[in-house]
């Protein structure tokens, strides 16, 4: 299915059949990388030489998600994601609409964990979904394209999201810079944005190890235009991590990696056991008809 667009002129990327590239009707071409992925991130929407999270902090990620510490945050995820869809296949028809799988896009994807989950338990649950992601960064899109084959991933900017406006059914935004605009354009009218957040108690016991003065993250009910809330749910469970290096990993992929002073740092790394509660809500809304 074609779902990315140029970036240049906005017309419908399609396969080459000569080569593993993307063109546009306008002759703007993009090389499919080896591990998979397609590169749309052009040179003036950077904020720097190497966007997005660093190749340290990415790893951190990978390894420590790997270990399964978040499967409770994952399964409710392709829950809740899986709900929504349902909900879309069953209700009245759009006028125009054929027959298609559903359409999914992960805005921020970072090295396609989640996105690999979503993949693997939207059709074992009887949902016909095609997924896509992308992610600033180059480093993370590459670990998540190599990781799940079976989804079409890109290296964009979520200020400037490479899809035709009402693309995607749906769209999921997991700790990532949130666009409002960007994402009422791409999602359909009746569709839906799931985001989640970080809730009160989040890691709070690491958090008492890097600072002074640990503090509760505050919860704010907050609107986007062009979306109606419609839901949060919370979910909390303990982390007991009995690895220095599963710690270490857990703090390189949160914020608090760049803004911990450096006696909170030692203290950390003269943990060799550490339990702390993860707890986030997820926030779902549709699209406004």
């Amino acid at each position: 299915m074609d779902f990315f667009t140029c970036p240049k002129c906005g017309g419908l990327l399609r396969q080459r059949e000569e080569g593993a590239s993307l063109a546009c009707p306008a002759g703007h071409a993009y090389d499919v990388a080896a591990a998979g992925y397609v590169n749309l991130l052009l040179a003036n929407q950077k904020h720097s030489k190497d966007p997005g999270d660093s190749p340290e902090m990415v790893r951190a990620r990978r390894n420590f998600l790997e270990t399964g510490a978040y499967a409770p945050f994952s399964e409710k995820l392709c829950e809740l994601a899986a709900g929504e869809l349902r909900r879309l296949s069953e209700g009245p028809r759009q006028a125009g609409r054929t027959d298609r799988p559903a359409v999914l896009l992960d805005a921020g994807c970072g090295e396609g964990y989640y996105t690999g989950h979503l993949a693997e338990y939207l059709p074992a649950h009887g949902i016909d979904a095609r997924i896509f992601g992308f992610d600033i960064g180059k480093t993370a899109v590459r670990y998540a394209a190599k990781r799940c084959r079976a989804v079409s991933f890109a290296a964009a900017s979520a200020f400037s999201i490479p899809c035709a406006e009402r693309a995607a059914d749906g769209l999921i935004d997991l700790f990532a810079p949130i666009v409002p605009a960007e994402f009422a354009r791409v999602v359909r009218p009746g569709g839906f944005m799931l985001l989640a957040v970080p809730g009160p108690r989040h890691l709070y016991a690491l958090k008492q190890q890097l600072y002074e003065r640990p503090y509760e993250n505050e919860s704010r009910e907050i609107d986007y235009p062009g979306f109606r809330r419609c839901g949060r749910e919370r979910v909390s469970f303990s982390l007991r991590l009995s690895r220095k290096q599963d710690i270490l990993n857990l703090f390189r992929m949160t914020p608090y990696y760049w803004k911990t002073p450096a006696e909170g740092r030692r203290r950390l790394e003269e943990l060799d056991t550490l339990t702390t509660e993860a707890c986030f809500d997820f926030l779902t809304f549709r699209r406004e008809e």
